[in-house]
């Protein structure tokens, strides 16, 4: 017989974290949820010994692998010249240096930390096919002596799709995070996203531009200052100084250090001041999710306890059946979708036709209207000054463009998603109808008024090196040309910048649209299949320990229900 059993707590709020924590994973091994009771107890022990994870996320190519290298002052983590990073690595603090591997399973294995590139990179690791779960590297770093963790996370717009699901997957264990960023190109996209994810979930954020010896101080300080005021306007909170390093220089003791003692500095208040907080913190959000899912499991024991045998297994027959239903439904509309994507293609590349030649010829009367305004001067000074003004121009135009069209991309999104909405959520009512209870504790219901599933990824491109002059010669043809054959050559050339930055940022901003239409009709797929499949998932395992118990009678099955209901209270009281 499954023990339901659950000995009762005297005053569960006066136990410390970690030891609610056990208790819970107790709770969960009594309902058979290994999963559950697993996970906490790896929290528990983390709390106990006051580790927190400070994950470093960033895109590919950041050099987030060497940053972490140069920190902890060994090379412990793989790196490279493609996204290596397959599995996430925990760098802990150990009297000596070693690693160890986690299958997925739930084994370890230890290894030599020159060893750790066979399982957590994409070139001896392509797409995890080996089945790790995370690795561990324990380094003997006074910087994680304290409690502190790195987590090298995988890269972000890697050709492995899996890297970004991985990485997403972690969030919820993250405690504070560095975000790495690069001057070029800014932050943007897939990698903005899991910032913005990142700073809702924790509040220590430190931004750091890496490889700063690879970029010219105007572009640093220009992707120092996009990033900080895109990040306030997301997180709607004030963000630290962009610090400004290059891990490499540090680790090949070259160069100058830049603002390496106050990234060094910053990961030291975390220790200090934040460190118990941080913990806490991460051991409340677990408690908290590990309990909805238990309680969750309980539900649908108790539910699968009080039904027949037969109607479970009618069920779940039924919600096979659906289920395969609904993977036929939504191939047939994968084909209807694609011809309705030639249509939207072709709708949208007929409006940027349109708004290509009305904007340059409203555009070029504002730069000759505004052009007198420019003050003249030194030659070069007023090759930057005229080019400044072509990009605030072509800006202008094209930011009220891309707000216009997101709108109508929206609009035909709508259209087009609305038969997969429309779908799922028959499908769902099918299910509902059948009697299946679980559903009114899911959130089920397919939002069909839903825009757009993926942010924007478009970012206006200014070509700032193409607004300088092409060569040496060009700029001293400015300084030396009779004053008045120099400002008409740049005026001309100012103008052809302002088409061209008309031109290709028009161009992205169509391909932003209709890449997000695609995306987010790929996400809604998703969303159906993985809350059909769960809804399945847990009707199955409530349905095989429910039959083992109604095996032993009538009196095992009214004495597990209330083992359930005192499960659930002591569960309840821990949170």
């Amino acid at each position: 017989m499954q023990d339901y059993e659950s000995s009762r707590l005297e005053a569960p709020v006066y136990m410390d974290g970690a030891s609610r924590l056990l208790r819970l994973a107790d709770l969960a091994q009594r309902v058979e949820a290994e999963p559950i009771a697993e996970e906490a107890r790896e929290l528990a022990a983390r709390v106990s010994e006051g580790r927190f994870y400070v994950a470093c996320v960033g895109q590919f190519k950041r050099g987030k692998s060497t940053l972490l290298n140069a920190l902890v002052g060994c090379d412990v983590v793989p790196t490279g010249f493609i996204p290596v990073t397959a599995v996430p690595t925990v760098i802990r603090f150990g009297d000596k240096l070693h690693a160890r591997i986690r299958m997925r399973d739930g084994s370890w294995r230890d290894i030599p930390t020159s060893e750790l590139k066979e399982y957590v990179t994409e070139e001896r690791n392509p797409e995890n096919n080996k089945g790790v779960d995370g690795a561990e590297a324990f380094v003997p770093s006074p910087l994680l002596s304290s409690g502190m963790c790195f987590v090298d996370t995988p890269g972000l717009g890697s050709v492995w799709t899996g890297n970004a699901a991985t990485t997403r997957a972690f969030i919820p264990h993250i405690d504070a995070a560095l975000i790495v960023v690069g001057a070029d190109p800014p932050i943007a996209g897939e990698e903005l996203a899991l910032a913005e994810a990142v700073g809702k979930q924790v509040q220590d954020l430190i931004l750091v531009i890496n490889k700063a010896d690879r970029t010219t101080d105007p572009e640093r300080m220009a992707a120092a200052k996009f990033t900080r005021e895109i990040l306030e306007k997301r997180l709607r909170r004030t963000m630290s100084k962009v610090l400004e390093v290059s891990a490499a220089e540090q680790r090949e003791g070259r160069g100058p250090s830049r603002d390496w003692e106050k990234l060094l500095a910053s990961l030291q208040h975390l220790v200090e001041d934040s460190g118990r907080n941080l913990v806490r913190a991460a051991c409340d959000r677990g408690l908290q999710r590990l309990s909805e899912q238990l309680l969750a499991v309980i539900n649908e024991d108790r539910d699968a306890l009080q039904r027949p045998i037969e109607e479970s297994e009618r069920r779940i027959e039924l919600m096979k059946e659906t289920i395969s239903d609904a993977e036929r439904s939504m191939r047939e509309l994968s084909f209807l979708f694609m011809a309705e994507q030639h249509r939207i293609s072709d709708f949208f590349v007929d409006r940027r036709r349109q708004f290509s030649e009305s904007a340059w010829a409203e555009s070029e009367r504002e730069f000759d209207a505004d052009l007198p305004s420019v003050p003249r001067g030194f030659g070069p000074r007023y090759r930057r000054r005229a080019m400044h003004l072509a990009q605030e121009i072509s800006r202008q135009k094209v930011m009220r463009w891309l707000k216009a069209e997101q709108e109508e991309g929206e609009r035909q999104y709508r259209a087009v998603a609305a038969r997969f909405v429309e779908m799922g959520n028959n499908f769902l009512k099918k299910l509902a109808d059948a009697g299946l209870s679980e559903l009114t504790r899911m959130p089920h219901a397919l939002d069909s008024e839903k825009g757009f599933r993926v942010r924007s990824r478009f970012t206006f491109e200014d070509f700032i090196g193409a607004a300088q002059p092409p060569s040496p010669l060009r700029w001293l043809a400015d300084v030396f040309l009779p004053l008045v054959g120099a400002r008409k050559m740049i005026t001309n050339e100012a103008r052809e910048f302002l088409r061209h930055l008309l031109e290709v940022n028009s161009s992205r901003v169509q391909n932003d649209v209709l890449n997000r239409i695609e995306d987010s009709r790929g996400r809604l797929e998703v969303e159906i299949r993985k809350l059909l499949h769960e809804i399945s998932r847990i009707e199955e395992q409530a349905l095989d320990r429910a039959r083992k118990v109604k095996e032993e009678g009538t009196a095992a099955v009214q004495s597990a229900l209330e083992g359930l209901d005192r499960i659930e209270e002591d569960v309840l009281a821990l949170v």
